[in-house]
C-alpha cells in the first residue's frame, strides 16, 4: 500500500490549480447572530480551545480544505465526500466509500453544532480528544483519503491557491499539518444551525420550552411535549437548544457487543457498546441513523426506543426503570408520528444552503 502510495503522488508532481469562488471579504464565521436562548445553555459546552478561536480568514481556509480532493492520494476524496451539506454534512450512505472504494467502519455523522459537546471529544467512539486531532484522521487513514501528514503538506504546498488563504488566516504563508488541522477545525465549528422551525417557535414562546409553540401544528406540539417529557427521556441525553450530549453513552443497541465503541478505546469493559451522543440538528435530513446507519428512518428509530431497546450490563441508566429492567416508552402510533413531526422541525434550511458552507471551488 505504501509503495503504491508512494508511485502514485511521484506522477502526480505538479502544480495544483483551481478557480475558486471566494469573496473579496470573507465570509463571516466568526460573530454569528444567535438568537437569545443559544447563549446560556451552550456556554458551557462549547470546545473550542482559546488557541485556535474561529475566525473569518481561518474558517474560509477551512473551507478550502474541506472541499479540497487533493488532500487524498488519488485526488477523488475530500472531506466533503462524505459530510455532505443538503444531508447536514453527513453521509446518505450507510459507509461512506473512500479513494479506492473502500468502506468506511461507521456512518457518517452529521456535523451542525460540532462545537457543541461537552468533553470535546470526536468519532463515535470518541477516541479523537479534540476536533483539531480528529480531522487529521481521516486524511491519514488507508481507507478514506490514503494520506500521510507530510505527503498532505507537500501536496498542499503545491496548490498555487494556498499560500494566500494560509498568510491572512495565520499572518504568514507557512504550511504545516497543525495549521491544516486548525483551519479545519475553524470550518467545522463555524457550522451551527440556530434558524430551524424550532428556535421560531422557542422565541415567540419566550424560550419556554413547554408552551405550545404557535408555528407548529398540533401534531408537532405533541412531539415537542414528548421529546422534552420524563416518559421518553429523549431530551435528557439530547440537551438544551444544541440537542447534543454530553458523553458517549450505551443506548441498547445490541444485547452484547458486536462493535465495542469507547470500550475498544479506553479498554474497560464498562465502556462497551458506548457511543458518541450526536446533536439531533437536522436529524431528517442525516439518514441512516446510528454508528452502523442499521436504521434508514426517524420512524425506525423511535420505534426502537419505544421498544427494541436491548439490555446490557452497560445500558444507560436513563433507558433503564426500576427492577434494572428496560425502559418501555408505550408510544402509540399517533405518538410516535408526532415525535418523527417534531424531528422535522429541527431542520435548518438555511444551514444547508448557506452558500458559506458550501463549495468553493468551480472546475472540479
Amino acid at each position: 500500500m505504501e509503495e503504491a502510495t508512494e508511485q502514485l503522488l511521484e506522477e502526480q508532481e505538479t502544480t495544483f490549480t483551481a478557480d475558486l469562488e471566494l469573496p473579496e471579504t470573507p465570509f463571516n464565521y466568526s460573530s454569528l447572530d444567535l438568537p437569545d436562548h443559544f447563549f446560556g445553555p451552550t456556554a458551557e459546552i462549547d470546545n473550542t480551545p482559546a488557541n485556535n478561536m474561529v475566525t473569518d480568514a481561518g474558517a474560509t481556509l477551512g473551507r478550502v480544505l474541506f472541499y479540497d480532493k487533493t488532500l487524498s492520494v488519488n485526488n477523488t476524496i475530500a472531506c466533503a465526500s462524505c459530510h455532505i451539506q443538503s444531508n447536514g454534512f453527513a453521509d446518505p450512505a450507510r459507509l461512506s466509500i473512500g479513494f479506492e472504494g473502500g468502506e468506511t467502519g461507521r456512518n457518517s455523522m452529521g456535523l451542525a453544532n460540532a462545537k457543541y459537546y461537552n468533553n470535546g471529544r470526536f468519532f463515535w467512539d470518541e477516541r479523537a480528544a479534540s476536533l483539531e486531532e480528529q480531522v487529521l484522521i481521516p486524511i491519514q487513514d488507508e481507507v478514506e483519503m490514503g494520506l500521510s501528514l507530510d505527503e498532505m503538506v507537500s501536496k498542499i504546498q503545491s496548490a498555487d491557491y494556498y499560500e494566500p488563504l494560509f498568510e491572512a488566516a495565520f499572518g504568514d504563508e507557512e504550511i504545516t499539518s497543525q495549521r491544516v488541522a486548525a483551519g479545519l477545525a475553524q470550518f467545522i465549528r463555524s457550522m451551527v444551525s440556530f434558524e430551524a422551525r424550532y428556535d421560531e417557535g422557542l422565541n415567540a414562546a419566550n424560550s419556554d420550552e413547554g408552551e405550545d409553540f404557535p408555528n407548529f401544528s398540533e401534531l408537532e406540539n405533541l412531539g415537542k411535549n414528548l421529546f422534552f417529557s420524563g416518559r421518553t427521556q429523549c431530551s435528557n441525553c439530547h440537551d438544551n437548544v444544541t440537542f447534543s450530549g454530553d458523553r458517549a453513552r450505551n443506548n441498547g443497541l445490541d444485547a452484547g457487543f458486536p462493535d465495542l465503541g469507547l470500550g475498544a478505546v479506553t479498554g474497560n469493559t464498562n465502556d462497551n457498546g458506548k457511543f458518541k451522543v450526536n446533536s439531533l440538528r437536522n436529524i431528517a435530513l442525516t439518514a441512516p441513523y446510528m454508528h452502523d446507519g442499521r436504521f434508514e428512518t426517524l420512524r425506525e428509530v423511535i420505534d426502537f426506543y419505544n421498544n427494541g431497546i436491548r439490555n446490557n450490563p452497560n445500558l444507560d441508566a436513563r433507558l433503564r426503570v426500576q427492577g434494572n429492567q428496560v425502559r418501555r416508552m408505550n408510544l402509540n402510533r399517533v405518538e410516535v408520528d408526532a415525535l418523527v413531526a417534531f424531528l422535522h422541525t429541527l431542520t435548518d434550511e438555511s444551514f444547508v444552503t448557506e452558500e458559506k458552507f458550501s463549495d468553493p471551488f468551480l472546475n472540479r
